[in-house]
């Protein structure tokens, strides 16, 4: 089983990388970008088929380790 974790800037955060990689990309001319927020992705492989139990491990890792819930949301999807 596969668990990947998207975590994010909360919205209203600011994001002083994504605000960095929006001015590249509006000097090369992509005008069509209106804002760019950065995150990260987290893909670990778990043992066991128990989806529940895993989704339920992963919240654990996310709010003790993976993410600053002060200022981070985190999205997870578990994979078979």
């Amino acid at each position: 089983m596969k668990a990947i974790v998207n975590i994010g800037l909360k919205a209203g955060v600011l994001d002083p990388a994504g605000k960095a990689v929006h001015h590249a990309l509006t000097s090369l001319h992509f005008d069509n970008v209106n804002d760019v927020r950065i995150g990260k992705q987290i893909v670990m492989k778990l043992d066991g088929d128990d989806e529940q139990k895993a989704r339920e491990d992963v919240i654990k890792m996310c709010e003790e380790l993976l993410a600053n819930t002060v200022i981070e949301d985190y999205e997870i999807e578990i994979v078979k």
